[in-house]
């Protein structure tokens, strides 16, 4: 009979019928709650008869991960194994571990059939249960039948002949998979045989996985099952994006640690909505540890992304000593068409792998605070080198700029007498049911960027107190206002000392520029950020000024530019190369001009 909405049909007299998704959190916990509920004096659920011992011996060990190995028949009579993890927040393990808690019979209904049916489905991502119910997710599913093999259909009858067995006067909570519900459903109207092929005696192993395996090889990543440990004997829900931030910042700890950089905010913003992305484009509601570690890569580099996959990886009852063998199992035994991801950590390494005489030795105080006391505070000054790197990054983002300025006013047309600025391929393909050429119009953007303003951190902490005006030295040098952090707590070299910028502001042509933090005229300003752009503004003498920042400026900037004829040109930081951020945002202030011909040897 065709599969209905009314979820009244999954119960028929003392059966009670009740559907998951294997290896699902979400289904684990509502498994809990009815069996804790209903009290039932038999659990049937769909696990092979055959590894009733190996269960039994694996939910003992919970909530240490085991995985039980046996051979399977294969077409091409080569040696195949099938693994199968026994993790706690399946819901097949967890109906076995609260049946045995409330003293319930446990029956294994699976038959022992060779070889078992590849049982591919899609079902809506199981988080949205949190908003529409277990009840009304199941009713939704049934709305649309799947097709059934003929293998299916065997797996079917297998199971109605096992539960055909079971004692009818006994209150049974059936607990089978989504996809095979209905099929057993119609099976047990009629009664069935026994099984035509029987699967020969089995050799089962079990093993204990390696705790660095247990991300790949593990339907609910290991960070998530550890908590749902915790929490499984309060039957609460979790939630998913809660435990993803939280794997988040764990990550940011430790590759603070590891490499001294930090994640902060815009980057936070970009992997949310990057994990979005990616989970809409899987059809899902909260992105896999997979996706989080492809974000935590593409937003910052490789180091974090590795340390998002270690820290969902993270699982502490997991040990390498076990009363089992230890194995360390890859994805690609466990799981078909599974994903790769390269992670390249680049951390210091303390051996080079040339001779030591061929490395340029960094100098060393020869006594603790030597550099330091040479220092006489009468001038301060940039190093040339930086100096080009942060003014052509300049250039490049006033280009920047200006091209996403010309984007905006880009419009497509229909080809008429001209072709304009060329043939926009893309629209004439998507309109090539109208037998139509559609060209581009690129309206040409008139003024030059007088101003660039680079925030890398609004410091609400004040974590930045070396606040700085300097002036160019040459016509090709900016004039710079700057926020950091003080750069003689950080001494490198003789009257050399190492900062990191919070944010600068440059303006060409130089020699112009008064002491932006010392101007009345800026008190207005709520951040340090906000006085760079109104000097920015104010210093400018093109009509566009470029603010590259995490987040854009208030409305009253706009409307300040505005007045004097200008344009400010948002560019959000996550549009920016990472790695090009970091190179720029160190700053080396030498104590006079003197110390430049002795720099480039203390300067990394």
């Amino acid at each position: 009979m065709p599969p209905g909405a009314d979820l009244s049909t999954l119960i028929r007299g003392s059966f009670h019928y009740f559907p998951v998704l294997p290896g699902r959190l979400e289904f684990a916990t509502e498994v809990r709650r009815t069996i804790l509920h209903e009290r039932p004096e038999v659990v049937a659920v769909e696990l092979p008869s055959s590894l009733e011992a190996a269960y039994d011996k694996a939910i003992r060990r919970l909530p240490k991960v085991t995985v039980i190995i046996y051979p399977e028949e294969s077409p091409d009579d080569e040696d195949h194994a099938v693994y199968v993890p026994v993790e706690p927040a399946d819901p097949f393990v967890e109906a076995v571990r609260t049946g045995k808690e409330i003293g319930a019979q446990i029956v294994f209904i699976e038959p022992d059939l060779a070889p078992r049916p590849h049982l591919a489905d899609w079902a809506p991502d199981p988080y949205s249960i949190h908003f529409i119910g277990y009840e009304k997710y199941v009713e939704l599913y049934r709305l649309h039948p799947r097709q059934r093999t003929r293998d299916v259909e065997m797996h079917a009858r297998g199971i109605a002949w096992k539960l055909q067995g079971a004692d009818p006067s006994a209150r049974t909570l059936v607990v089978t998979s989504l996809n095979l519900v209905d099929g057993v459903l119609d099976a047990m109207e009629i009664p069935q045989d026994p099984p035509e092929r029987p699967q020969p005696k089995r050799h089962v192993e079990l093993v204990n996985p390696h705790p660095d395996c247990l991300a790949e090889i593990l339907v609910e990543y290991p960070w998530l099952q550890h908590h749902y440990e915790d929490l499984r004997y309060r039957a609460q829900q979790i939630e998913r994006p809660r435990m993803q931030l939280e794997v988040l910042r764990h990550a940011e700890k430790t590759y603070e640690q590891n490499t001294g950089e930090k994640i902060v905010h815009w980057q936070r913003q970009l992997i949310a909505r990057y994990t979005r992305n990616l989970a809409l484009s899987n059809n899902e509601l909260v992105a896999s540890v997979f996706d989080l570690a492809v974000a935590a890569r593409s937003i910052a580099d490789d180091n974090y992304g590795w340390e998002v996959w270690e820290s969902a990886n993270r699982y502490p009852p997991q040990r390498v000593n076990s009363d089992l063998e230890t194995v360390n199992i890859s994805g690609e035994e466990v799981w078909l068409n599974s994903k790769r991801l390269r992670l390249r950590r680049r951390l210091p390494r303390f051996k080079q792998r040339v001779r030591p005489s061929a490395l340029k030795r960094r100098k060393k105080e020869q006594r603790e605070g030597e550099w330091a006391n040479e220092l006489n505070g009468n001038s301060i000054c940039s190093y040339p080198p930086e100096d080009l790197v942060v003014e052509n990054y300049g250039r490049f983002l006033k280009a920047k700029a200006k091209s996403i300025l010309s984007d905006e006013r880009e419009r497509v047309e229909p080809f008429t007498t001209s072709l304009l600025d060329g043939i926009d391929i893309r629209e004439t393909i998507r309109n090539w049911h109208e037998k139509k050429i559609y060209v581009r119009h690129r309206e040409r953007v008139t003024g030059e960027v007088g101003s660039v303003v680079v925030i890398f951190d609004e410091d609400h902490e004040d974590k930045y107190a070396y606040l700085t005006t300097w002036l160019g030295e040459h016509q090709n040098e900016s004039d710079m206002a700057f926020y950091a952090t003080y750069p003689f707590e950080k001494i490198v070299g003789p009257g050399i000392g190492r900062a990191e910028y919070g944010g600068f502001l440059m303006s060409l042509p130089p020699r112009r520029m008064f002491d932006v933090w010392a101007d009345p005229d800026y008190d207005m300003a709520e951040t340090k950020a906000e006085r760079l752009l109104m000097a920015g503004i104010d210093y400018s003498v093109g009509k566009l000024v470029v603010y590259a920042a995490a987040r854009p400026p208030r409305s009253i900037f706009r409307s300040m530019a505005a007045r004097l004829g200008q344009k400010i040109l948002y560019i959000p930081l996550g549009q920016l190369s990472p790695a090009q951020l970091k190179k720029i945002r160190v700053v080396h202030v030498l104590d006079g001009h003197e110390r430049r011909p002795i720099a480039k040897d203390y300067v990394w």
